[in-house]
């Protein structure tokens, strides 16, 4: 059985194309863009490749100690599929996931205390051109590092990769609190070549559509926008990569920026975070018997503006990060779907022989000028190619 085709979550609406035009007009200004502020040093991240609402609940009691990894019924396929065969989530007969029992030394928090780390720990990431009256292209993302490495999906930090070519006259900000507030400059840690590569065509689609396969990526907090010092540690949520931390049935607390039904100006300048307790309803894979993606279920979270939030459990972990959903009206109609901490981990492996531990471990901001002088100058310029292609 191949995967649905899901919507990315990206805050850009019916305005993408609007937006793309402009983006493709200002690529004829030549227009500066700002250069990544970090300093010269070696890398230990080496790419293989050249390139709303709150609700709390108390937590639930554990499920079976092992389930099958089986794919959901088929719901609505997204508009527009735009992707080449993509893996099978089909899991070989007799798999299973083995759950991990008391994975922690520690017990469960109650899900107020999991919500204020994981609001404190979101950041909304907007990316808008500078010049003009457009709306920015909004994405959620979560502090996982108190030197300020953000965790997101590659179909947002596309746009920082842009954002730092001197062809496109973009500029993207971090943001904070709820109301969300500019607070601080960015530039990419590291974005998948093999995501890029696949969807450089998907930044002139009205509407993007992807699996969530190899849809991760880190970012960087570079300083502050009015030139004050930045804090000593930023609030951040530690990962959990280990294998099927996240189970059927456990309570998770869903944290992002959603903007799909408020509006362009609001989501500007009125945009508020939004949290909700749900629980796995899924598990599914990318070819393997290994949980690479949880379902959600239809949450307040299931709209753009979404992807790159925060999917912790209920001792404050990070197991997820939103990423697709499928077609529907309203939110309750949906199916939200997270990839998994695990997955982004073994697959981040394979693409730079570092897994995440490794990468927070070392010199980021060596990490991070080693990426950007090297893979992501020819990364945004498969962008810009593909932005060029509407004005010829």
């Amino acid at each position: 059985m191949s995967p649905r085709t899901q919507s990315f979550l990206t805050s850009i609406g019916a305005l993408v194309a609007v937006a793309v035009i402009a983006l493709a007009i200002l690529l004829l200004a030549n227009g500066p863009a700002p250069t990544p502020d970090s300093p010269a040093a070696t890398s230990t991240l080496q790419t293989a490749a050249a390139i709303g609402p709150e609700t709390t609940a108390p937590p639930s009691a554990p499920s079976a100690t092992s389930t099958p990894v089986i794919p959901p019924k088929p719901k609505p396929r997204a508009k527009a599929p735009i992707l080449p065969p993509a893996p099978s989530m089909e899991v070989p007969s007799g798999s299973e996931v083995a759950r991990i029992q008391n994975p922690y030394s520690f017990a469960p928090e109650p899900f107020s205390l999991v919500n204020e780390r994981a609001r404190a720990a979101l950041v909304n990431i907007v990316c808008t051109p500078r010049s003009g009256s457009l709306r920015p292209i909004s994405g959620s993302g979560v502090i996982i590092d108190a030197r300020g490495v953000i965790l997101t999906n590659a179909h947002v930090a596309q746009y920082v990769l842009l954002s730092q070519s001197q062809k496109v006259d973009l500029r993207c900000v971090i943001r904070s609190g709820s109301p969300a507030v500019a607070l601080w400059s960015v530039e990419t840690l590291y974005v998948p070549p093999v995501w890029v590569r696949a969807h450089a065509a998907d930044i002139i689609a009205s509407t993007p559509t992807g699996t969530g396969e190899h849809d991760y990526a880190l970012l960087r907090i570079t300083g502050t926008l009015d030139g004050t010092p930045a804090p000593a540690a930023l609030p951040a949520l530690a990962p959990d990569t280990r294998e099927a931390i996240g189970f059927l049935d456990d309570p998770v607390l869903a944290a992002s920026y959603p903007a799909e039904f408020i509006g362009g100006i609001a989501a500007q300048f009125g945009l508020y975070s939004a949290s909700s307790v749900t629980s796995i309803q899924d598990l599914l894979t990318f070819g393997t018997n290994t949980v690479d993606i949880i379902s959600l279920g239809g949450i307040i979270e299931a709209q753009s503006g979404s992807s790159g939030g925060s999917v912790v459990n209920a001792w404050g972990r990070l197991i997820g990060i939103i990423t697709t959903t499928s077609e529907g009206t309203t939110t309750a109609a949906r199916d939200l779907h997270a990839i998994t901490l695990s997955y982004i981990d073994r697959d981040l492996t394979v693409q730079t022989q570092h897994d995440l531990g490794a990468i927070l471990g070392g010199d980021i901001a060596a990490e991070a000028f080693d990426f950007n002088t090297h893979a992501a100058p020819a990364l945004a310029q498969l962008l810009v190619d593909q932005l060029t292609k509407t004005v010829r």
